[in-house]
């Protein structure tokens, strides 16, 4: 079984906008969510910048009871509730009611770290001989699986409900895990997305890395420069996405409105050889993720219009652009569309994927191509083999057709998924 499956819904918690209205006006007029962060300043960061999604008082109190409330102190788990929930929402689905699951219905939402600060505060206490006041709820705001089991019980469902982590890949990994569910006719919908954490103990490790750009601190919406010239390292970033994956039938069956259809995708591994590492890729293997990402959605190479890349604003941004075009055998003016969004709003780590492919899919219902902040100075190893077009710096009018979007990950993983305008 092979079925066909749509995307229904859409959620988003990220730095430039809390809930698909502001995250999309964000995108479309080029406005940043990076900001900075006097406690960076204060331990002694040398990157002070970074992006956080911005919580509304009460908002939460929409999306927990207080049980839930009661102790609450990781952000993942707050912003993945919020996407989640808003794309179950999005989607014209309600939560199951109390008396039986959904059992249609599943989640993988994955993580990268989960519970920092739950876990600082609880080795304090601990250490402090204080292990009676951890909490009933430190378990689940610790354990990588606290998102989807948070979700799985607000929403009911009742099919796989689980969680990955495959450092920046995760979330366009899930989206990957969802569709095989569906397509294989072993669930009907899947929530689908990732989250991470905010704060100096999920970005300190990076900071000492010095893979952060330190000379942004007075002009923060500068600092993030995906295919530039004079980008500096990757701004740090937080949040969540989530998209409802569903078979064509189903979502047919309901009325529900359809953003777009996923084609397949393909995920591997450089394995850590021949020049992939922990911390860079494999280009071999990236190029092989993309051939098999497109042969799997059963489409052509030159049928790719739009590329949303991974491209955090580093060295490797020209190096990803050769491996796009020897994978697609294009370049100059035949070179598909480009855009990359952690020019608003950092890298966001484990939910990078997810939050930009909720921006990507944004496209297909907004027609238009989101524009390229902060890369007025394209790289000139980019330019020499992409025409700068085909990069536009501004939102632009457009109708995307197909858009192939990537994520390359810690430990040399890769995901790359294929998303189609829907036609019925």
């Amino acid at each position: 079984m092979n079925r066909r499956v749509v995307i229904t819904g859409l959620g988003v918690c990220a730095p430039n906008g809390v809930g698909l209205e502001e995250f999309a006006d964000s995108l479309q007029h080029g406005k940043s969510g990076i900001r900075f962060q006097a406690r960076l300043r204060e331990l002694n960061f040398g990157c002070q910048i970074a992006g956080e999604p911005l919580i509304r008082d009460n908002l939460v109190h929409h999306y927990f009871t207080p049980l839930q409330l009661r102790g609450l102190n990781a952000s993942g788990v707050v912003y993945g509730v919020i996407a989640g929930s808003d794309a179950w929402k999005d989607a014209g689905l309600k939560p199951r009611d109390l008396d039986k699951p959904d059992w249609e219905s599943g989640i993988v939402f994955g993580t990268g770290i989960l519970g920092v600060d739950k876990f600082r505060e609880s080795i304090h206490l601990v250490d402090d001989h204080k292990v009676r006041r951890l909490g009933s709820t430190t378990v689940l705001q610790t354990m990588a699986s606290g998102i989807s089991a948070y979700l799985g019980g607000i929403l009911g469902c009742g099919n796989q409900v689980t969680t990955n982590s495959s450092a920046c890949t995760t979330g366009t990994e899930a989206v990957l895990m969802a569709y095989d569910r569906i397509a294989s006719g072993k669930a009907e919908r899947m929530l689908a997305g990732s989250c991470s954490d905010s704060g100096p103990y999920v970005w300190g490790g990076f900071d000492a890395m010095r893979i952060l750009p330190r000379q942004y601190n007075d002009t923060p919406t500068q600092g993030s420069r995906p295919l530039s010239a004079s980008a500096a390292g990757f701004v740090p970033g937080s949040g969540a996405g989530a998209l409802v994956l569903e078979s064509l039938e189903s979502a047919k069956a309901r009325g529900a409105r359809i953003y777009a259809e996923v084609l397949g995708g393909a995920v591997n591994s450089g394995g850590q050889r021949a020049g992939g590492s922990m911390t860079a890729p494999n280009n071999e293997a990236v190029q092989r993720c993309i051939v098999q990402a497109i042969a799997q959605a059963g489409i052509q190479k030159q049928d790719v219009d739009v590329i949303n890349g991974h491209l955090t604003a580093t060295a490797k941004d020209p190096i990803e652009i050769r491996n796009w075009s020897l994978a697609l055998e294009r370049e100059g003016s035949e070179f598909p569309y480009v855009n990359a969004f952690k020019s608003l709003f950092g890298h966001c780590l484990a939910a990078a994927g997810s939050i930009e492919c909720v921006g990507a899919l944004l496209q297909f219902q907004n027609q238009c191509l989101f524009g390229n902040s902060n890369c007025d100075d394209l790289h000139p190893e980019v330019s020499s083999s992409v025409d700068p077009a085909r990069i536009p710096v501004k939102t632009i009018p457009y109708s995307p057709k197909i858009i192939a979007k990537a994520s390359f990950g810690f430990g040399d993983v890769n995901a790359c998924v294929i998303f189609r305008a829907f036609n019925d």
